[in-house]
Protein backbone atom coordinates (compact mmCIF):
# COMPACT_ATOMS: atom_id res chain seq x y z
CA UNK A 1 0.00 0.00 0.00
CA UNK A 2 1.60 3.25 -1.23
CA UNK A 3 -0.08 6.36 0.83
CA UNK A 4 1.50 9.97 -0.15
CA UNK A 5 3.38 11.34 2.77
CA UNK A 6 3.67 7.91 4.43
CA UNK A 7 5.44 4.19 4.34
CA UNK A 8 4.64 1.14 5.18
CA UNK A 9 4.94 -2.47 5.94
CA UNK A 10 5.86 -4.24 2.31
CA UNK A 11 4.50 -7.73 1.77
CA UNK A 12 0.76 -7.37 3.86
CA UNK A 13 -2.31 -7.33 1.73
CA UNK A 14 -5.27 -6.76 3.17
CA UNK A 15 -8.28 -9.64 2.21
CA UNK A 16 -10.69 -8.54 -0.66
CA UNK A 17 -13.59 -7.08 0.93
CA UNK A 18 -12.44 -6.19 4.00
CA UNK A 19 -11.59 -2.33 5.02
CA UNK A 20 -7.90 -1.00 5.01
CA UNK A 21 -8.33 0.82 7.92
CA UNK A 22 -4.35 1.52 7.42
CA UNK A 23 -5.36 3.43 4.81
CA UNK A 24 -5.51 7.01 5.79
CA UNK A 25 -8.44 7.52 3.83
CA UNK A 26 -10.23 4.74 6.20
CA UNK A 27 -10.27 7.86 8.54
CA UNK A 28 -10.48 10.92 6.58
CA UNK A 29 -13.61 9.71 4.71
CA UNK A 30 -17.57 9.33 5.69
CA UNK A 31 -18.10 8.20 9.18
CA UNK A 32 -20.71 5.63 8.55
CA UNK A 33 -18.38 4.05 5.92
CA UNK A 34 -15.86 3.93 8.83
CA UNK A 35 -18.71 2.02 10.99
CA UNK A 36 -19.40 -0.54 8.32
CA UNK A 37 -15.82 -1.40 7.74
CA UNK A 38 -15.40 -2.34 11.51
CA UNK A 39 -18.68 -3.93 11.85
CA UNK A 40 -17.39 -6.23 9.05
CA UNK A 41 -13.81 -6.87 10.28
CA UNK A 42 -16.32 -7.95 13.75
CA UNK A 43 -17.83 -10.39 11.44
CA UNK A 44 -14.90 -11.52 10.23
CA UNK A 45 -12.96 -14.74 11.78
CA UNK A 46 -10.04 -14.27 13.67
CA UNK A 47 -8.06 -11.40 13.60
CA UNK A 48 -7.05 -9.33 10.19
CA UNK A 49 -3.28 -8.58 10.00
CA UNK A 50 -2.61 -4.69 8.34
CA UNK A 51 0.37 -2.73 7.67
CA UNK A 52 1.88 -0.12 9.83
CA UNK A 53 1.79 3.02 8.14
CA UNK A 54 4.42 6.31 9.76
CA UNK A 55 5.16 9.64 8.19
CA UNK A 56 7.31 9.00 5.27
CA UNK A 57 10.16 11.44 7.79
CA UNK A 58 9.94 9.39 10.90
CA UNK A 59 13.37 8.15 11.40
CA UNK A 60 11.50 4.77 12.27
CA UNK A 61 10.90 2.08 9.59
CA UNK A 62 7.55 0.49 9.78
CA UNK A 63 7.16 -2.94 12.07
CA UNK A 64 5.70 -6.28 10.51
CA UNK A 65 2.08 -4.92 10.98
CA UNK A 66 -0.55 -5.46 13.00
CA UNK A 67 -3.83 -7.24 14.74
CA UNK A 68 -6.68 -5.31 14.34
CA UNK A 69 -8.80 -6.29 17.65
CA UNK A 70 -12.34 -5.17 17.26
CA UNK A 71 -14.66 -7.34 19.06
CA UNK A 72 -15.75 -6.12 22.57
CA UNK A 73 -15.09 -9.56 24.33
CA UNK A 74 -11.20 -9.16 22.47
CA UNK A 75 -10.56 -6.12 23.91
CA UNK A 76 -11.33 -7.33 27.28
CA UNK A 77 -9.12 -10.23 27.23
CA UNK A 78 -6.19 -8.49 25.81
CA UNK A 79 -6.72 -5.10 28.27
CA UNK A 80 -7.13 -7.42 31.44
CA UNK A 81 -4.16 -10.02 30.63
CA UNK A 82 -1.23 -7.93 30.75
CA UNK A 83 1.01 -10.57 31.62
CA UNK A 84 0.30 -12.06 27.75
CA UNK A 85 -0.31 -8.34 26.21
CA UNK A 86 2.18 -5.78 27.27
CA UNK A 87 2.76 -2.18 26.75
CA UNK A 88 6.69 -2.17 27.69
CA UNK A 89 7.52 -3.09 24.10
CA UNK A 90 7.65 -0.05 21.74
CA UNK A 91 4.82 2.04 23.56
CA UNK A 92 0.99 2.05 22.72
CA UNK A 93 0.43 3.68 19.29
CA UNK A 94 0.69 1.13 16.30
CA UNK A 95 4.17 2.13 15.70
CA UNK A 96 7.15 2.12 17.47
CA UNK A 97 8.13 5.45 19.05
CA UNK A 98 11.63 7.13 18.37
CA UNK A 99 14.12 7.34 21.09
CA UNK A 100 13.81 10.71 21.47
CA UNK A 101 9.83 10.86 21.52
CA UNK A 102 9.94 7.52 23.85
CA UNK A 103 11.44 9.71 26.78
CA UNK A 104 8.66 12.56 26.30
CA UNK A 105 5.71 10.27 25.87
CA UNK A 106 7.03 6.75 27.94
CA UNK A 107 4.59 7.86 30.63
CA UNK A 108 3.18 5.36 32.74
CA UNK A 109 0.60 3.87 30.31
CA UNK A 110 3.68 2.71 27.93
CA UNK A 111 5.18 0.36 31.41
CA UNK A 112 4.51 -2.94 32.87
CA UNK A 113 4.64 -4.11 36.06
CA UNK A 114 6.77 -3.88 38.27
CA UNK A 115 7.73 -0.42 36.99
CA UNK A 116 3.81 0.31 36.47
CA UNK A 117 3.06 -0.15 39.68
CA UNK A 118 5.12 2.13 40.98
CA UNK A 119 4.72 4.70 39.21
CA UNK A 120 1.22 4.71 39.24
CA UNK A 121 1.05 4.14 43.24
CA UNK A 122 2.92 7.34 43.28
CA UNK A 123 0.57 9.24 40.48
CA UNK A 124 -2.54 7.97 42.29
CA UNK A 125 -2.05 9.86 45.28
CA UNK A 126 -2.94 13.01 43.31
CA UNK A 127 -6.03 11.35 42.84
CA UNK A 128 -7.51 10.37 45.80
CA UNK A 129 -11.56 11.15 46.47
CA UNK A 130 -9.95 13.93 49.31
CA UNK A 131 -8.16 15.84 45.98
CA UNK A 132 -11.13 15.19 43.76
CA UNK A 133 -13.60 16.73 45.75
CA UNK A 134 -11.80 19.78 46.57
CA UNK A 135 -11.86 20.61 43.23
CA UNK A 136 -15.41 20.12 42.34
CA UNK A 137 -16.78 23.24 43.40
CA UNK A 138 -14.53 24.22 40.85
CA UNK A 139 -15.27 22.39 38.45
CA UNK A 140 -19.16 24.46 38.62
CA UNK A 141 -17.54 27.86 38.92
CA UNK A 142 -15.42 27.34 35.41
CA UNK A 143 -18.92 25.61 33.51
CA UNK A 144 -21.10 28.86 35.26
CA UNK A 145 -18.05 31.33 34.06
CA UNK A 146 -17.96 29.37 30.19
CA UNK A 147 -21.42 29.83 30.17
CA UNK A 148 -21.64 33.03 31.11
CA UNK A 149 -19.05 34.59 28.50
CA UNK A 150 -20.86 32.55 25.55
CA UNK A 151 -23.95 34.30 26.45
CA UNK A 152 -21.99 37.78 26.87
CA UNK A 153 -20.03 37.43 23.80
CA UNK A 154 -22.28 36.24 21.58
CA UNK A 155 -24.97 38.34 21.24
CA UNK A 156 -26.38 36.70 18.38
CA UNK A 157 -26.73 33.36 19.98
CA UNK A 158 -23.93 31.91 17.99
CA UNK A 159 -20.91 30.05 18.68
CA UNK A 160 -18.25 27.48 18.25
CA UNK A 161 -18.88 25.18 21.02
CA UNK A 162 -15.24 23.69 20.96
CA UNK A 163 -13.70 27.12 21.10
CA UNK A 164 -16.65 28.78 23.90
CA UNK A 165 -17.11 25.86 26.13
CA UNK A 166 -15.69 21.95 25.41
CA UNK A 167 -12.11 22.81 25.05
CA UNK A 168 -11.45 25.72 27.41
CA UNK A 169 -13.53 23.71 30.48
CA UNK A 170 -11.37 20.94 31.09
CA UNK A 171 -8.48 22.61 29.92
CA UNK A 172 -8.82 24.68 32.74
CA UNK A 173 -9.98 22.17 35.34
CA UNK A 174 -6.46 20.51 35.02
CA UNK A 175 -4.12 23.76 34.74
CA UNK A 176 -6.18 24.35 38.05
CA UNK A 177 -5.19 20.88 39.49
CA UNK A 178 -2.00 21.35 37.88
CA UNK A 179 -0.97 24.97 38.82
CA UNK A 180 -0.68 26.20 35.89
CA UNK A 181 -1.00 30.13 35.78
CA UNK A 182 -3.90 31.41 33.92
CA UNK A 183 -1.65 33.00 31.38
CA UNK A 184 -0.20 29.74 30.24
CA UNK A 185 -3.43 27.98 29.12
CA UNK A 186 -3.36 28.75 25.48
CA UNK A 187 0.09 28.05 25.37
CA UNK A 188 -0.49 24.18 26.85
CA UNK A 189 -3.63 24.15 24.26
CA UNK A 190 -1.64 24.57 21.36
CA UNK A 191 1.02 22.24 22.58
CA UNK A 192 -1.84 19.41 23.00
CA UNK A 193 -3.36 20.24 19.85
CA UNK A 194 -0.49 19.51 18.05
CA UNK A 195 0.74 16.64 20.12
CA UNK A 196 -2.60 14.82 19.00
CA UNK A 197 -3.13 16.21 15.37
CA UNK A 198 -0.42 14.92 14.10
CA UNK A 199 -1.44 13.64 10.70
CA UNK A 200 -3.81 16.78 9.98
CA UNK A 201 -2.11 19.97 8.33
CA UNK A 202 -3.79 22.35 10.49
CA UNK A 203 -2.30 21.44 13.68
CA UNK A 204 1.20 20.12 11.85
CA UNK A 205 1.47 17.04 10.20
CA UNK A 206 5.27 16.85 10.18
CA UNK A 207 7.48 14.38 12.61
CA UNK A 208 9.37 17.73 13.64
CA UNK A 209 6.62 19.40 14.33
CA UNK A 210 5.55 16.64 17.16
CA UNK A 211 9.29 16.57 18.10
CA UNK A 212 9.22 20.48 19.05
CA UNK A 213 6.09 20.30 20.75
CA UNK A 214 7.15 17.52 23.07
CA UNK A 215 10.55 19.38 23.69
CA UNK A 216 8.33 22.55 24.42
CA UNK A 217 5.75 21.09 26.72
CA UNK A 218 8.48 18.63 28.24
CA UNK A 219 11.09 21.12 29.63
CA UNK A 220 8.00 23.46 31.36
CA UNK A 221 6.60 20.73 33.10
CA UNK A 222 9.82 19.71 34.24
CA UNK A 223 10.69 23.34 35.15
CA UNK A 224 6.95 23.46 36.84
CA UNK A 225 7.85 20.18 38.94
CA UNK A 226 10.84 21.07 40.18
CA UNK A 227 9.92 24.38 41.71
CA UNK A 228 6.99 22.70 43.04
CA UNK A 229 9.69 20.20 44.83
CA UNK A 230 11.60 23.37 46.01
CA UNK A 231 8.24 25.59 47.21
CA UNK A 232 5.43 23.24 47.44
CA UNK A 233 1.68 24.84 46.79
CA UNK A 234 -1.80 23.38 47.36
CA UNK A 235 -1.96 21.65 44.01
CA UNK A 236 -1.52 18.66 42.02
CA UNK A 237 2.08 18.72 40.95
CA UNK A 238 3.21 19.58 44.56
CA UNK A 239 1.15 16.49 45.99
CA UNK A 240 3.07 14.15 43.11
CA UNK A 241 6.53 15.67 43.22
CA UNK A 242 6.31 15.02 47.36
CA UNK A 243 4.95 11.39 47.47
CA UNK A 244 6.60 8.63 48.73
CA UNK A 245 6.11 5.42 47.97
CA UNK A 246 9.10 2.99 49.87
CA UNK A 247 11.72 5.99 49.38
CA UNK A 248 11.06 6.97 45.83
CA UNK A 249 9.80 10.04 44.38
CA UNK A 250 9.53 11.03 41.05
CA UNK A 251 11.95 12.33 38.74
CA UNK A 252 11.61 15.44 37.23
CA UNK A 253 11.43 13.35 33.73
CA UNK A 254 9.21 11.06 34.99
CA UNK A 255 6.79 13.93 36.44
CA UNK A 256 7.44 15.52 32.58
CA UNK A 257 6.23 12.81 30.97
CA UNK A 258 3.17 12.11 32.99
CA UNK A 259 2.47 15.81 32.67
CA UNK A 260 2.11 15.32 29.11
CA UNK A 261 -0.15 12.70 29.74
CA UNK A 262 -2.58 13.73 32.10
CA UNK A 263 -3.01 17.66 30.49
CA UNK A 264 -2.91 16.10 26.58
CA UNK A 265 -5.44 12.83 27.66
CA UNK A 266 -7.11 14.61 30.47
CA UNK A 267 -7.84 17.69 28.13
CA UNK A 268 -8.31 16.06 24.83
CA UNK A 269 -10.49 13.28 25.62
CA UNK A 270 -12.90 15.23 28.00
CA UNK A 271 -13.59 18.34 24.74
CA UNK A 272 -14.34 15.28 22.63
CA UNK A 273 -16.68 13.56 24.67
CA UNK A 274 -18.52 17.04 25.70
CA UNK A 275 -18.36 17.87 21.94
CA UNK A 276 -19.35 14.44 20.56
CA UNK A 277 -22.48 14.80 23.49
CA UNK A 278 -23.32 18.21 22.21
CA UNK A 279 -24.11 16.66 18.70
CA UNK A 280 -25.80 13.40 20.27
CA UNK A 281 -28.04 15.48 22.07
CA UNK A 282 -29.06 17.44 18.91
CA UNK A 283 -29.60 14.81 16.72
CA UNK A 284 -31.53 12.83 19.43
CA UNK A 285 -34.05 15.28 20.61
CA UNK A 286 -35.65 12.40 22.55
CA UNK A 287 -33.41 11.64 24.42
CA UNK A 288 -31.96 15.33 25.55
CA UNK A 289 -35.53 15.38 26.84
CA UNK A 290 -35.68 12.77 28.97
CA UNK A 291 -32.06 13.22 30.06
CA UNK A 292 -32.82 17.17 31.15
CA UNK A 293 -36.04 16.64 32.52
CA UNK A 294 -35.36 14.14 35.00
CA UNK A 295 -31.31 15.07 35.10
CA UNK A 296 -30.34 13.14 37.94
CA UNK A 297 -32.22 9.94 37.68
CA UNK A 298 -30.01 9.08 34.63
CA UNK A 299 -26.99 10.99 35.28
CA UNK A 300 -24.52 7.70 35.58
CA UNK A 301 -26.39 5.75 32.63
CA UNK A 302 -26.50 9.07 30.23
CA UNK A 303 -22.27 9.96 31.41
CA UNK A 304 -21.56 6.73 30.24
CA UNK A 305 -23.20 6.98 27.12
CA UNK A 306 -21.88 9.96 25.98
CA UNK A 307 -18.24 8.28 26.73
CA UNK A 308 -19.68 4.77 24.43
CA UNK A 309 -20.83 7.58 21.81
CA UNK A 310 -17.82 9.39 21.54
CA UNK A 311 -15.11 7.61 22.61
CA UNK A 312 -12.30 9.73 22.11
CA UNK A 313 -9.37 7.59 22.08
CA UNK A 314 -10.01 5.22 19.13
CA UNK A 315 -7.26 2.79 20.06
CA UNK A 316 -3.96 1.55 21.85
CA UNK A 317 -1.86 -1.12 21.50
CA UNK A 318 -0.18 -4.13 23.12
CA UNK A 319 2.73 -6.72 22.42
CA UNK A 320 2.06 -10.34 22.30
CA UNK A 321 4.91 -11.67 25.48
CA UNK A 322 4.74 -15.80 24.43
CA UNK A 323 2.35 -17.63 21.88
CA UNK A 324 -1.00 -17.02 22.41
CA UNK A 325 -4.44 -16.55 21.28
CA UNK A 326 -7.35 -13.86 20.81
CA UNK A 327 -10.45 -14.39 18.62
CA UNK A 328 -9.15 -17.65 17.18
CA UNK A 329 -6.45 -15.93 15.83
CA UNK A 330 -2.97 -17.91 17.04
CA UNK A 331 -0.71 -15.17 17.96
CA UNK A 332 3.02 -15.47 18.64
CA UNK A 333 5.34 -13.52 20.78
CA UNK A 334 6.17 -10.20 19.67
CA UNK A 335 2.98 -9.97 17.63
CA UNK A 336 1.22 -6.58 18.04
CA UNK A 337 -1.95 -6.26 18.40
CA UNK A 338 -4.20 -2.54 18.28
CA UNK A 339 -7.47 -2.56 20.19
CA UNK A 340 -9.57 -0.39 18.34
CA UNK A 341 -12.11 0.96 21.29
CA UNK A 342 -14.17 2.47 18.71
CA UNK A 343 -15.48 -0.58 17.21
CA UNK A 344 -15.80 -2.51 20.50
CA UNK A 345 -18.42 0.10 21.63
CA UNK A 346 -20.61 -0.52 19.00
CA UNK A 347 -20.21 -4.57 19.01
CA UNK A 348 -24.21 -5.88 18.55
CA UNK A 349 -22.69 -8.67 20.57
CA UNK A 350 -22.94 -6.89 23.74
CA UNK A 351 -25.08 -4.10 22.42
CA UNK A 352 -28.60 -3.51 21.61
CA UNK A 353 -29.33 -1.00 18.95
CA UNK A 354 -25.27 0.05 19.02
CA UNK A 355 -25.93 2.69 16.59
CA UNK A 356 -28.17 4.15 18.85
CA UNK A 357 -27.79 6.98 21.19
CA UNK A 358 -29.36 5.72 24.47
CA UNK A 359 -28.89 7.58 27.97
CA UNK A 360 -30.82 4.44 29.52
CA UNK A 361 -28.21 1.93 28.19
CA UNK A 362 -27.27 -0.54 31.37
CA UNK A 363 -23.73 0.20 32.83
CA UNK A 364 -23.21 -3.49 32.08
CA UNK A 365 -21.28 -5.20 29.82
CA UNK A 366 -19.34 -1.79 30.95
CA UNK A 367 -17.98 0.30 27.26
CA UNK A 368 -14.59 0.70 26.94
CA UNK A 369 -13.94 4.35 26.76
CA UNK A 370 -11.56 5.11 29.48
CA UNK A 371 -10.15 1.33 28.13
CA UNK A 372 -11.20 -2.45 29.00
CA UNK A 373 -10.34 -2.87 32.33
CA UNK A 374 -7.15 -4.20 33.92
CA UNK A 375 -3.58 -1.84 35.25
CA UNK A 376 -4.33 0.80 32.43
CA UNK A 377 -7.48 1.58 32.95
CA UNK A 378 -7.97 5.43 33.10
CA UNK A 379 -6.67 6.51 36.22
CA UNK A 380 -9.03 9.93 35.48
CA UNK A 381 -12.24 8.37 34.63
CA UNK A 382 -14.05 9.68 37.39
CA UNK A 383 -12.67 13.14 36.87
CA UNK A 384 -13.77 12.74 33.72
CA UNK A 385 -17.27 11.55 34.52
CA UNK A 386 -17.84 14.46 36.82
CA UNK A 387 -17.01 16.83 34.37
CA UNK A 388 -19.19 15.71 31.63
CA UNK A 389 -22.02 15.78 34.61
CA UNK A 390 -21.59 19.26 35.15
CA UNK A 391 -21.12 20.17 31.67
CA UNK A 392 -24.31 19.17 30.51
CA UNK A 393 -26.22 20.31 33.95
CA UNK A 394 -25.12 23.99 33.25
CA UNK A 395 -26.54 23.51 29.37
CA UNK A 396 -29.45 22.16 30.32
CA UNK A 397 -30.28 24.85 33.31
CA UNK A 398 -28.93 28.02 31.37
CA UNK A 399 -28.89 27.01 27.93
CA UNK A 400 -31.57 24.82 27.15
CA UNK A 401 -31.84 25.04 23.58
CA UNK A 402 -28.24 24.78 23.03
CA UNK A 403 -27.85 22.62 19.75
CA UNK A 404 -26.02 21.87 17.09
CA UNK A 405 -26.24 23.96 13.94
CA UNK A 406 -23.85 22.31 11.40
CA UNK A 407 -21.48 19.22 10.65
CA UNK A 408 -18.67 19.00 12.85
CA UNK A 409 -15.33 19.88 11.53
CA UNK A 410 -13.23 16.54 12.89
CA UNK A 411 -9.87 15.96 13.47
CA UNK A 412 -7.92 14.41 11.16
CA UNK A 413 -6.75 10.73 13.51
CA UNK A 414 -6.69 6.79 13.90
CA UNK A 415 -6.30 7.69 17.19
CA UNK A 416 -8.38 10.56 18.77
CA UNK A 417 -12.00 10.60 17.50
CA UNK A 418 -11.54 14.20 17.96
CA UNK A 419 -13.90 17.74 16.63
CA UNK A 420 -12.01 20.82 16.12
CA UNK A 421 -14.82 23.06 15.77
CA UNK A 422 -18.38 22.87 16.42
CA UNK A 423 -21.01 24.90 14.98
CA UNK A 424 -23.93 26.14 18.09
CA UNK A 425 -26.52 28.13 18.62
CA UNK A 426 -29.36 28.64 21.55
Amino acid sequence: MEQHGFKSTPGITVPEGLPDISDWTFWTGDRAARAEGFRVLRDTPGLVKYPEVLLAESPMEPGAGYYAVTRHEDVWHVSRNPQLFCSGRGGVNIGDLPPELSEFFGSMIALDDPKHFRLRSIVSKGFTPKHIGEIEDHVTTVAARLVDEMIEQHPDRRADFVESFAGPFPLAIICEMMGIPPDDHKKVFDWTNKILGIGDPEFGDTYESLLTAALEINAYAQAIGEERRANPTDDITSALMAADLDGDQLTAQEFGSFFILLVVAGNETTRNSISHGLKALTDHPDQRALWFDDYDAHLKTAVDEVVRWATPVIHFRRTVTEDTEVGGQALVEGDKVVMFYESANRDERVYERPYEFDITRPLNPGQVGFGAGGPHFCLGANLARRQIAVAFDEIRRRLPDLHVTAEPDYLQSNFINGIKRLPCAW
